[in-house]
């Protein structure tokens, strides 16, 4: 644990890229986790596919909200983060599990974002949530990888003026937990490099004080507006360490970070999870998707990595329940 004097030991801890961290306020009822992406994981997910520049972005800050909401739980288990509606953007999915892979996708309208980048040329802005997403909704859901235990999910409109007002609406509404949330995705130049995109992201929430912590109102109160502080750059800068930004926010009060744990880009598909998947289709169903390969196979494509799978239909048949 690293103790509220980070000034000679946030640089031991590196510049944080592709980790996340908790941390809690000295002796406050205020809890965090801080996190930043490079283009190795961040950059490799979102030049995956060929998506518009602000679709990326957009699907950059809900790979951060996952891994924020994931550094949390105490157990293995998988976090997705997921938007639909009836805008330009039918679906975007983030997933991130507590080992550290991390995953993501989105689909879209080609003709409905041309028309909303057109309505915003001229706009120094960018576009709300309603614009992307339409009529949608956000499902935060966890899924433990113990089998016993039952999933969660939480779902909100997606009526905030941004991903993170959105997100900060679930906490209040699903979890009655005072939340801030703090997001940045951008690209970043570099010499020689040209530019990458890079990933940064932060979030604060207001737990159940006791006696020896005082007026937790008012911690939370201050808390919260040094928190607001910080800035998209500090999020994303390659040569600032987490604990330098978490030092900057609240050294007055102190702060203490955990050691950060690793992200990295990775899928989680694999043939046997598909046969897992398709054994449940009636027989009916099953020979039509063969027959559509003029072959005895089914073929699947990935929507988050892209990896191509071919299925032989027995290995789904052998599979099926009895």
């Amino acid at each position: 644990m690293v103790s509220g004097n980070l000034t000679h030991l946030a640089d031991e801890l590196g510049t944080g890229a592709n980790s996340v961290a908790t941390f809690q306020l000295d002796q406050q009822a205020v809890r965090g986790r801080i996190t930043r992406m490079d283009g190795q994981v961040i950059g490799a997910i979102l030049n995956r596919h060929d998506y518009p520049h602000e679709l990326a972005r957009f699907l950059g800050e809900a790979l951060t909200l996952a891994v924020l909401i994931g550094a949390s739980l105490k157990e293995d288990a998988r976090v997705a983060v997921q938007a639909q509606g009836s805008g330009p953007v039918s679906l975007m999915v983030a997933e991130y599990h507590t080992r550290g892979s991390l995953r993501g996708m989105l689909r879209y309208d080609e003709e409905k974002w041309a028309l909303v980048e057109r309505v915003n040329k001229d706009e120094l802005i960018r576009p709300h949530p309603r614009q992307v997403f339409g009529n949608g909704a956000l499902a935060i859901t966890v899924i433990s990888d113990n089998e016993f235990v039952q999933p969660y999910q939480g779902v909100v409109p997606l009526d905030g003026t941004s991903l993170a007002e959105c997100a900060e609406h679930y906490f209040d509404r699903s979890e009655q937990v005072p939340t801030k949330v703090r997001l940045a995705v951008g690209e970043i130049q570099k010499a020689g490099e040209g530019a990458s995109w890079q990933a940064g992201g932060a979030l604060i929430q207001k737990v159940a004080g006791d006696e020896n912590r005082g007026d937790t109102e008012d911690q939370w109160n201050t808390a919260s507006v040094l928190f607001q502080s910080v800035e998209d750059a500090e999020l994303l800068d390659p040569d600032l360490s987490l604990g330098r930004v978490l030092y900057r926010l609240f050294h007055e009060d102190g702060v203490r970070m955990e050691a950060p744990s690793l992200i990295r880009d990775e899928c989680t598909c694999s043939e046997e999870r598909l046969v897992e998947t398709m054994k449940n289709l009636p027989d009916n169903e099953l020979l039509e998707l063969a027959e559509e390969t003029g072959k005895d196979v089914f073929e699947a494509d990935c929507q988050f990595c892209n990896r191509q799978f071919e299925i032989p239909l027995q290995d789904v048949i052998t599979a099926k329940p009895n």
